[in-house]
């Protein structure tokens, strides 16, 4: 008795016969995978132009904000070790 094969058991087994097929078995797999890929692509919520600048604006700050602080806390150390040695 043949069992009925889901698609993506189907898609799984023909994939593997396409592994036995050399350089035509991956040329077709290499297509495969652009073809999901643009239909990945196509899903993509893209952000705003507005949206864009806003989150860069914000990470620009926050490391202003970060190089500040720990360029603070390195001279403090800096400085705390210098009275410790000498």
């Amino acid at each position: 008795m043949a069992k009925k094969l889901s698609k993506a058991a189907a898609a799984t087994q023909k994939t593997s016969q396409d592994d036995g097929e050399g350089l035509q078995g991956k040329a077709r797999q290499l297509k495969d995978y652009f073809d999901q890929s643009l239909v990945e692509m196509k899903k993509v919520t893209w952000p705003t132009r507005k949206e864009t600048i806003a989150t860069s604006a914000a990470v620009v700050v926050l490391v202003l904000v970060m190089a500040l602080f720990l360029g603070l806390v390195d001279l403090g150390l800096a400085k705390a070790i210098e009275a410790i040695l000498s």
